[in-house]
């Protein structure tokens, strides 16, 4: 809790903030680590032999098999979140289902069938890019920070 909101309580709610925080059951730091990092390089895997399959079966360059592999993860991973069967690998694997495409993609899924009942533009549309939005915008803000640097280093003769 920040330091303000503390200041804020009184020292009976203080006191039980004391003792929840020692009731909290530690979590299995080691054991999320490695789940974490076991079931992203899954998924990478999976996307690697989507890439592979692109390449061998339908002649595809590496860099043309690139847009269908990740259309393809994002379609997967979408379906997965319909069936209900991506959220019951995230309780296993946390943080490694964040893996950047298929992690947004059922973020967005997840949005889109949470709030369905809502109807679509002001339920799935609207509730759906509140997640979207704030990953579109600081996406497009860091590209065009990197873009400055990098016009700035060729200008200077640095690369």
């Amino acid at each position: 809790m920040a330091d303000q909101q503390k200041k804020s309580l009184s020292p009976t709610q203080q006191q039980y903030q004391v003792l929840a925080g020692n009731l909290e059951p530690k979590r299995p730091l080691l054991k999320n680590i490695v789940m974490a990092f076991l079931f992203g390089g899954l998924i990478c895997l999976i996307g690697e032999w989507v890439m592979l399959m692109y390449v061998e079966w339908f002649d595809f360059s590496e860099k043309a098999a690139a847009d269908p592999t990740v259309a393809t993860m994002i379609f997967l991973s979408v379906v997965l979140t319909g069936f209900g069967v991506y959220d019951k690998i995230a309780q296993v694997a946390g943080a490694g289902t964040a893996v950047p495409v298929t992690g947004f993609a059922n973020s967005m899924a997840s949005a889109a069938l949470e709030y369905r009942s809502e109807g679509y533009v002001l339920g799935v549309g609207g509730n759906m890019f509140k997640v979207a939005g704030p990953v579109i915008v600081f996406g497009v803000v860091a590209a065009f920070l990197v873009a400055i640097v990098h016009t700035l280093l060729r200008m200077g003769g640095i690369i």
